[in-house]
């Protein structure tokens, strides 16, 4: 009750602007949770710049969670994870011609993307659905398919960082981490539980994981490794929920060890021993470890990984796709926003030098 009161009362000053809420004349797109953690909003992220990155000059900013870093700052691949943050990096990294900015206060940040010589078409908002001192074209509010934020309480009893009747601001709302098969019947009772308004859009969206990659490509013994039976994993992650990573391995190996970390893990020098030390117990011949993209990029930013399992190390990328051939309006609502806002953004700037 008192920390619904101490966020509703923040909402509220927004609403009647005694706090502020900046607005651009550029196109914005916010996508973040209510939640803590673990709803997917980093491939969502990567999926909106992927489509976007063909025509526009896409820039992302998130805060760079847990890093050591302040102010704003430009992720480069060469950038270490304790100044930048892992899913900043791993961005970076899987599009190297993406603009990607850390800044916790995100109007300066989006003035430092705005001043620089090739300034960005679009920017993405990573994790900033709480973020009120911006205000997005659109808001994208994600909500995991196994612990929808109507069926969750406010923290500390459950894991909502504010009422779910704040879904309100949301101009798309995506169930995430839904099963490839879902019935018409569950979208139904899903969408009457949200309450959708008539002026939100609704979609939903499952994983696809990859092909297994090396963590450290120049020093596997194998580039290419399939899940098959007679297989031993090493499941090791820092992340919100692995059930999923672990339901997926299930399909092909059955032997499967565990060792869960918390989510956006730092792993200390005694942490990748104990590691090593449960992969060489495995007595199994065929074996390896395997990770998630988000924990790959800590692991290579480490000195203290050791040779002996450098070599056995790896990782599946994931990516999003949508349900019942949605992508398409939904690819169509993000470029229609996109081009429309652009062309208003050309004229006020050359409006402004004239």
């Amino acid at each position: 009750m008192f920390y619904g009161i101490l966020t509703g009362l923040r909402n509220e000053l927004f609403n009647i602007k005694i706090l502020s809420s900046r607005e651009f004349d550029l196109p914005i797109i916010s996508i973040g949770n209510i939640t803590v953690g673990g709803t997917g909003k980093t491939p969502h992220t990567e999926y909106i710049a992927g489509l976007l990155k063909p025509n526009f000059k896409v820039a992302t900013l998130s805060r760079g969670y847990k890093r050591k870093s302040r102010g704003f700052y430009l992720v480069e691949p060469t950038s270490k994870v304790r100044w930048v943050g892992d899913e900043p990096l791993q961005i970076k990294l899987k599009f190297n011609d993406l603009t990607v900015a850390v800044d916790a206060n995100r109007v300066r940040g989006i003035e430092h993307l705005l001043a620089l010589p090739g300034k960005p078409d679009v920017i993405l908002l990573d994790d900033a659905f709480q973020h009120q001192y911006v205000t997005p074209g659109i808001n994208i509010l994600l909500t995991d398919y196994n612990h929808l934020i109507t069926k969750d309480s406010l923290l500390p009893y459950g894991r909502l960082r504010e009422s779910a009747s704040n879904k309100s601001r949301a101009t798309i709302i995506i169930v995430t981490k839904c099963p490839p098969e879902l019935k018409p019947i569950d979208e139904r009772i899903i969408t009457k539980e949200l309450e959708i308004r008539p002026y939100q859009n609704l979609f939903f969206s499952k994983i696809d994981y990859g092909a297994i990659m090396p963590v450290f490509p120049l020093e596997v013994s194998s580039q290419t490794i399939e899940l098959v039976e007679g297989l031993t994993v090493l499941m090791v992650t820092g992340i919100a929920n692995p059930s999923s990573l672990k339901e997926y391995l299930l399909h092909g190996s059955h032997d499967i060890y565990e060792m869960n970390y918390p989510d956006h893990h730092r792993y200390t020098v005694k942490e990748v021993d104990r590691i090593a030390a449960r992969f060489d117990s495995l007595t199994s011949v065929k074996k390896i470890i395997i990770t998630t993209e988000k924990d790959m990029v800590r692991f290579r930013g480490l000195e203290s990984v050791p040779e002996n399992i450098r070599k056995h190390m790896y990782y599946i990328p994931i990516k999003i796709s949508f349900l019942n051939n949605a992508g398409k309006e939904f690819d169509r609502k993000i470029l229609n926003y996109v081009k429309e806002n652009k062309s208003n953004f050309n004229l006020y700037s050359r409006n402004n030098r004239i």
